[in-house]
């Protein structure tokens, strides 16, 4: 499945001067009840982190107690691999679908972005259609989510190179994963979306007017480039400005928050517990993919890499395969972490292997059997994909149509 919608996102230092989260906020008309609510001084525009988040009412600007109570809306994605692993559906996958009772929620299929870099255009197609079913087999509900693909809804694309205009060189510039691929490749061998596609997961954002967009505890300031962008872009063209031009004035865009899931939001490597679980590792043994057959994922957790120390605990730095191993066994057996370390305080790595890969192949069986009956119906997927980046356009378009107006283009 490879790399979150913003695993690339990468902090701007030295921001220029724009609007605050809290007059967005007051321009927006909503308030917010949450709990855990962390403030993150490091950001002049009051960066918050919700690591867990209760519903919120839109208000009227009287604040009035008559009010309806309506669902917080949240947007992710990722690329099309057609490989999806642990690390994805216990980091991000596995929380969507909690997430997709409790909040309005659109995930979809990020193709636009898997072009940035050389890729196999044989594949593009079939990774995402595999992507799209592996997302259904593993819980997604389509009467709950919008499933898509982001080249399905064109206003992604629009709006991108309207913000585009508005978005300095400079923060582009200072992004190391463009630095540190262009200086690996060559200039003459890099394309110029390789330096422009945060902007377009910018758009990909601030298009459905988010409030929340799930990322790991590793990835939360990643989501500053689009709040930074958004607060530009309201201060430039929102507001009194906008109302002149016929709109309803205030804040174009929603400045979104990232949504820390409460556990597992990191999963490392069987090969080495202090580096993540990653589609790019070179070796399929640091890493359990969700349709691996029984017998793979047997000899993975065989193999995988232990210590001497005696008994299993959690929480000991010096011993991060334990605590990765025994922390999917909890995720993956549904239980607490409490019982999980009495369960396994006794034993040793000969005798809880084997209790890992039976979770494990447990948990991951009905995946697979789910997934092979919505990969062989062609119809069905082709269906939710459709309905899904129908709902997703109807959003979009809203928001592109007052972009176009608060920025002066001349009405359709």
């Amino acid at each position: 499945m490879g790399r979150a919608i913003l695993s690339h996102f990468l902090i701007l230092s030295n921001p220029a001067p724009l609007l605050s989260s809290s007059s967005i906020s007051k321009l927006n008309g909503f308030a917010s009840k949450s709990v855990r609510i962390r403030q993150n001084s490091k950001y002049s525009n009051g960066f918050r982190c919700y690591c867990d988040v209760s519903h919120s009412q839109q208000i009227s600007p009287e604040n009035s107690p008559t009010s309806v109570t309506v669902k917080k809306r949240i947007v992710s994605g990722v690329q099309p691999t057609g490989s999806v692993h642990l690390g994805n559906y216990l980091g991000a996958i596995k929380n969507w679908i909690a997430l997709q009772n409790t909040y309005e929620t659109l995930f979809f299929i990020v193709d636009l972005h898997a072009i940035t870099l050389p890729y196999d255009t044989k594949e593009l197609s079939k990774a995402t259609r595999d992507t799209a079913a592996i997302y259904l087999a593993c819980g997604i509900d389509a009467s709950k989510a919008s499933v898509f693909v982001q080249s399905h809804v064109h206003a992604h694309v629009e709006l991108m190179w309207l913000l585009s205009s508005a978005t300095p060189i400079g923060w582009l510039n200072r992004m190391i994963q463009f630095k540190e691929k262009s200086r690996k490749a060559g200039d003459e061998n890099v394309g110029v979306a390789l330096l422009t596609y945060p902007v377009l997961m910018a758009s990909d954002i601030l298009l459905y007017q988010s409030d929340f967009v799930p990322v790991g505890e590793d990835q939360k300031q990643h989501l500053e480039l689009t709040r930074e962008l958004a607060e530009r872009v309201n201060y430039l063209y929102g507001g009194r400005k906008w109302k002149k031009l016929g709109g309803r004035g205030g804040a174009i865009f929603k400045v979104p928050e990232p949504l820390i899931p409460p556990a597992g939001a990191r999963v490392m490597s069987l090969t080495d517990g202090l580096s993540k679980m990653s589609k790019s590792a070179p070796s399929d043994q640091s890493r359990i993919n969700l349709l691996d057959p029984k017998d793979v994922i047997a000899n993975k957790i065989k193999r995988c890499k232990t210590d001497s120390f005696p008994a299993l605990e959690f929480d000991n730095p010096e011993r991060p395969e334990c605590n990765n191993l025994l922390s999917v066994y909890q995720l993956v057996s549904g239980k607490t972490k409490e019982d999980v370390a009495k369960e396994c305080q006794g034993l040793n790595w000969g005798s809880f292997k084997p209790l890992l890969t039976d979770a494990l192949i447990e948990h991951l069986h009905p995946i697979q059997v789910r997934y092979e009956e919505i990969h062989s119906d062609s119809a069905y997927l082709d269906s939710v994909l459709e309905e899904g980046a129908r709902k997703a356009s109807e959003i979009a378009d809203a928001t592109l149509k007052n972009v176009y107006q608060a920025m002066g283009f001349l009405r359709r």
